[in-house]
């Protein structure tokens, strides 16, 4: 009888096997199956940044035509700021010179003050000088108290004439007779000098000399005073401080005649002093050039009340007068 002979199987074997496969399928699987959904959450996680990123530009957009608007605003303010200081400061300035005028006007008083003070000190001594130059039986005329009274103690007369057109059209006539009237209270001058506000001279031959003194020569004058009609400015500063400037001299005695009727711009002080610098005084505190000063009436009548640069004149020349031992005097009419 045969044996029948028994197999081993070793059980484990197949069944691990098994179940491991089954194992490595189901995890590939899931594996599968989530690399399956994973694009979709993908695609809408682009569509929501997409999105975001959208509304962001357009608050982006937003915020920067606010800005625009806002800078436009900006600008305009600022605009509006300039002008409303450049406004400010122009009221300033007329405010100060509102205030320069009135100062001036209240310093000076009244322009009538000064002419009847100045035509109330019309008589004054001959002095040693004046003695010598005159003789010693000269007597004042009635003709002298009519231009001020003034000392007649020079040896060198200048006259400065404001030519302009308001002089010229109303008060010629007057300025001729007045240079005659000075002319006659000095008999004998060692020289003469005639220019007009501008510092322009009456002759051009004579320029920067003095005009020898004889009735020829005083007669020329006169007659070419009639036609004479140089550019002016109406204002007497020029003319003084050329003057001062050419004709100044140490060894010399001179007398400026200032005929003229306003001072329209400019600072009264600041001619004083300019005058008071180039006038200096000697050792004896004498001034070498007297200024005497003339006012014409020529603006009053025009306008209502009292012209202003018809007291800025006054003011001015009487300033000029008082510092360079000269007379202003203001005259009543111009004719």
């Amino acid at each position: 009888m045969s044996r029948r002979t028994r197999r081993i199987v070793d059980i484990f074997n197949l069944s691990f096997l098994d179940v491991v496969s089954c194992g490595f399928g189901a995890i590939i699987l899931l594996l599968v199956i989530v690399k399956v959904s994973e694009p979709h959450v993908i695609e809408r996680l682009a569509v929501d940044l997409s999105g975001l990123v959208a509304r962001l530009e357009a608050e982006l957009y937003e915020i920067r035509g606010e800005t625009t608007v806002l800078n436009r605003e900006l600008t305009t303010r600022q605009a509006q700021l300039s002008a409303q200081r450049e406004k400010l400061a122009r009221l300033r300035g007329d405010l100060s010179s509102i205030r320069g005028q009135y100062t001036t006007t209240k310093n000076t008083l009244t322009a009538q003050t000064i002419i009847e003070g100045r035509l109330a000190s019309a008589k004054q001594d001959l002095s040693e000088e004046m003695r010598r130059l005159l003789g010693s039986g000269y007597q004042r005329r009635k003709l002298a108290a009519t231009i001020g009274g003034v000392p007649v103690d020079s040896e060198y007369v200048i006259f400065i004439i404001d030519t302009s057109g308001s002089m010229q059209q109303n008060a010629w006539p007057l300025v001729m007779k007045k240079v005659s009237e000075v002319l006659e209270i000095y008999p004998g001058v060692k020289g003469i000098q005639v220019m007009n506000d501008m510092g322009d001279y009456m002759f051009s031959t004579y320029k920067g000399k003095w005009i020898p003194d004889s009735p020829a020569r005083r007669k020329a004058i006169i007659k070419r005073l009639a036609g004479w009609r140089p550019f002016s400015n109406s204002s007497p500063v020029e003319g003084i401080e050329a003057a001062i400037r050419r004709f100044h001299a140490q060894d010399k005695r001179i007398s400026l005649y200032v005929f003229g009727d306003d001072f329209a711009r400019g600072s009264i002080q600041n001619v004083v002093d300019t005058v008071a610098r180039l006038n200096s005084a000697d050792k004896s505190g004498n001034q070498r050039v007297r200024i005497h000063t003339v006012g014409f009436p020529v603006l009053f009548g025009v306008t209502e009340g009292i012209p202003l640069n018809a007291v800025r004149y006054a003011a001015l020349m009487r300033k000029l007068a008082e510092t360079n031992g000269g007379s202003f005097v203001g005259l009543n009419s111009a004719r």
